[in-house]
């Protein structure tokens, strides 16, 4: 039986971040989330400070993250854009001091390609582009000359407004393919190499509650893109109106969200409580598998 995610006829190659060589259909990968914001809605700014935010990669790290995911500019709904000068001021200094103690890749969650060249000159491995490339013209050439992966994530509207008006779709999961396709179509013709590329249904981005459980239950269709799947469902509001309750509590329904992901066909998981959700993403894998992960006896 194959991994969640892996096509009998049409493997994914594995990708290269930095020293990290992603094979998918061996395990889940685990991406720490690290937000460097005054205005962040998951943790309200606990890591703005620069020392704290390296203490907390440096726990993700110690807690079975394999990747971190750094970002200086909040995208929850009605957040306002910064300036791509505010945002490496936020980044660099995390970025660089982190260089100096651990060896897991770093990913630098953007849209803007100012702010992905400083991070990728100060250590960075990845991009994370909420945006799929749709923002600053220059990032697509960025990322073909840097031959760095990149993540493409689908989102209707842009983050200020995503959330405010009418959200209706006529065909989720097909709109939401045909997005990341055509986006997939974008970065090859920048020069990106097709294996480079992680797509992302963008949960909570321009969607209902609804819809995100809708995209949770159906991800699977995502694979016929022939692409990895990254999903991003930690401490997302759906959860709190599934429980009703605050960001805060939202810890087991996040497990429970992680787990579907990983039946579903999610290859990397991007997370906020890296220890738990190792744990919730190794064990929803062996379930797929029926099988304990190599070595375990």
């Amino acid at each position: 039986m194959n991994e969640p995610g892996t096509s009998t006829t049409r493997p994914l190659a594995p990708i290269r971040a930095g020293n990290l060589v992603m094979r998918f259909g061996e395990r889940p990968y685990i991406m720490g989330v690290l937000n460097i914001t005054p205005d962040s809605f998951s943790d309200g700014g606990r890591f703005f400070d620069h020392d704290k935010a390296v203490e907390q990669a440096l726990a993700m790290a110690e807690q079975g993250a394999d990747i971190l995911d750094i970002g200086g500019e909040s995208t929850r709904p009605g957040s306002e854009a910064v300036a791509p000068e505010q945002e490496i001021e936020r980044v660099l200094p995390v970025i660089e001091a982190l260089g100096k103690y651990v060896s897991l890749p770093i990913s630098i969650d953007t849209t803007k390609s100012e702010v992905a060249r400083a991070a990728i000159e100060a250590g960075a491995a990845m991009v994370n582009d909420v945006s799929a490339l749709r923002f600053d013209p220059a990032m697509a050439e960025l990322v073909a000359a840097s031959a760095v992966p990149l993540v493409v994530m689908h989102m209707r509207g842009v983050p200020k407004t995503m959330q405010s008006e009418p959200i209706v779709y006529r065909d989720l999961m097909g709109e939401i393919r045909a997005f990341l396709a055509e986006a997939v179509e974008r970065a090859r013709r920048a020069g990106i190499s097709e294996q480079m590329l992680i797509i992302d249904p963008g949960i909570g981005f321009g969607k209902t509650a609804e819809h995100n459980l809708m995209i949770l239950k159906r991800l699977g269709e995502l694979r016929k893109l022939h692409r990895p799947i990254l999903v991003g469902a930690s401490r997302k509001a759906f959860i709190g109106k599934v429980l009703d309750v605050e960001v805060g509590g939202r810890l087991f329904g996040t497990a429970a969200a992680v787990a579907a992901a990983v039946l579903s066909g999610a290859q990397i998981l991007r997370v906020h409580d890296v220890g738990p959700m190792r744990q919730v993403a190794d064990v929803a894998a062996a379930i797929y598998r029926e099988s304990l992960p190599t070595g375990r006896v």
